[in-house]
């Protein structure tokens, strides 16, 4: 007869590899569909001007503050829970419909007063028609939650590429045919429409929804406190181009929010992905506090290994970067974009905590963070707005480590990590990505003329050579656990 431990370990073996091959779908398909994303975002940028990604940002503030509330922390506690009934499936389906219903309408009620707050009419036609995104929420976050629970996200990553070419050939289109800010409308609804049909059919999960709430209220109870640490999130990631969208004109605005696009790029399209597979499987094994904590700090530091060398590089060669993905016109952006990049380090770690605090049950501990975030950053952004664009960089960088400290602080008992176990997992990559970025200035400042795009080839190979070099040579342990990985050895969760 097998013993208990054989069959615990073989059980924690099948969970390392379902993590592991999430992982690859998850973030692998992200990636390729970032690419296409990508790769048209930045060819429909060299095509419109900055005032229209400012314009773009007033109407995205209503937007990200409705759909803080569209439903994903209900389809969260679905996926948290061990067991699930159909009616349970389709009670929830029946919460999502009738909660972006509300939405919608709460929208076109708000698009007059966004657009005299702004003094830009066109804001209010912009959320009108943007309000079709809620229709196709609540078939998304319900085939998300279904596939999840299994972590079923080979399916998801091949929807998300096929939404991904849809929105980008859009976006591309809409710009050559000359329909400016509309283009930037139009993309994520064909987006959000392709990735409602095709979830839905991956899940299977069309189906009658159930209006008859009584037995569900576990489900609102955790949505709801997931929500509303994501309205605190709102005023943590948008409250300074609320400010700015009242003190700037679209122009600048534009050259503030297409900065930050760039800088996060990797915390808003890397990790998002690799979050949902760590909640998932955090919330298998969220009875077992030393599986939950080991997990975390792996995962930490594996995301650190590729996020630091982004942004300090990001830092380093701002200026031919901005210069050869954006164009000329965009000069203006160099210095934010080299601010923010030292701010972004700390916004992943902050992103990172969520997951396994709200997996463990605990999901007040998300709230208590963002309400601190809101509070410390909208403050900085009120002081910082004063000097302009640059004024609200450095709020970023004035703000955000103070903010990570205090959640840490929070977080790390609940997920069981110490801080030195955290420090030990940051500390290897820090280092080798502080000595690429000085590096990498030093060669920039000896080069000799050439293009601008030749200029950054140099730095970036410079730059990777320096990086893996280094992680090589003094952390081998580090990149082997990276390899094995990838080379699909099993994953320790415990």
């Amino acid at each position: 007869m097998e013993s208990i431990e054989s069959a615990l370990n073989r059980e924690s073996e099948s969970l390392g590899q379902q993590v592991r091959s999430a992982v690859i779908w998850r973030s692998g398909s992200q990636i390729v569909a970032q690419l296409v994303q990508w790769a048209a975002t930045f060819l429909v940028i060299r095509i419109l001007a900055p005032a229209d990604y400012g314009l773009f940002a007033m109407a995205q503030v209503i937007l990200v503050l409705l759909n803080m509330l569209n439903g994903y922390g209900l389809a969260s506690g679905l996926i948290q829970q061990k067991d699930v009934t159909d009616h349970q499936v389709r009670q929830l389906f029946g919460m999502l419909i009738l909660v972006n219903v509300a939405l919608a309408a709460a929208q076109m009620l708000l698009a007059p007063v966004a657009a005299a707050y702004y003094r830009q009419p066109i804001v209010a036609d912009m959320l009108h028609v943007q309000a079709l995104i809620y229709l196709t929420t609540p078939f998304i976050a319900l085939s998300y939650a279904l596939l999840s629970r299994t972590m079923d996200f080979r399916r998801q990553a091949k929807v998300n590429i096929i939404a991904s070419m849809a929105s980008a050939s859009a976006a591309l289109g809409g710009a050559m045919a000359g329909l400016g800010v509309w283009t930037l409308v139009i993309a994520p609804i064909v987006l959000f429409s392709f990735r409602a049909v095709g979830m839905t059919m991956a899940a299977n999960s069309l189906m009658w929804p159930s209006f008859d709430f009584r037995g569900a209220g576990h489900l609102a109870r955790y949505g709801g406190v997931m929500a509303a640490g994501q309205l605190f999130w709102f005023f943590e990631s948008q409250a300074d181009v609320f400010i700015a969208g009242r003190s700037f004109d679209p122009h600048l605005l534009g050259i503030y929010t297409t900065s930050l696009f760039l800088t996060q790029i990797f915390v808003a399209k890397i990790v998002p992905p690799l979050n949902e597979v760590a909640f998932s499987a955090y919330a298998r094994i969220q009875h077992d506090h030393d599986a939950v904590a080991h997990a975390f700090a792996r995962s930490i530091r594996i995301i650190m290994v590729a996020a630091l060398p982004f942004y300090l590089g990001l830092a380093a060669t701002a200026e031919p970067l901005v210069l050869t993905m954006l164009g000329d016109k965009w000069r203006e952006a160099v210095p934010v974009v080299r601010l923010l990049a030292f701010a972004m380090p700390f916004m992943t770690m902050q992103v990172l905590l969520a997951p396994a605090c709200d997996a463990r049950g605990r999901p007040g501990i998300s709230v208590r963070n963002g309400a601190t975030g809101a509070v410390l950053l909208t403050g900085a952004y009120l002081f910082g707005v004063h000097w302009g664009v640059m004024g609200l960089a450095w709020s970023w960088l004035a703000a955000y480590p103070l903010y990570l400290a205090i959640s840490l602080w929070r977080s790390l008992p609940v997920i069981g990590v110490r801080p030195r176990a955290l420090f030990d997992a940051i500390l290897p990559p820090a280092i080798a990505a502080t000595g690429m970025a000085i590096i990498v200035v030093a060669v920039d400042d000896v080069l000799p003329t050439m293009p601008i795009a030749a200029r950054l080839g140099c730095l970036v190979a410079v730059g990777a050579v320096i990086y893996f070099g280094w992680l090589a040579t003094f952390s081998r342990a580090l990149l082997g656990d990276i390899a094995g990985m990838v080379r699909r050895r099993p994953l320790a969760v415990a």
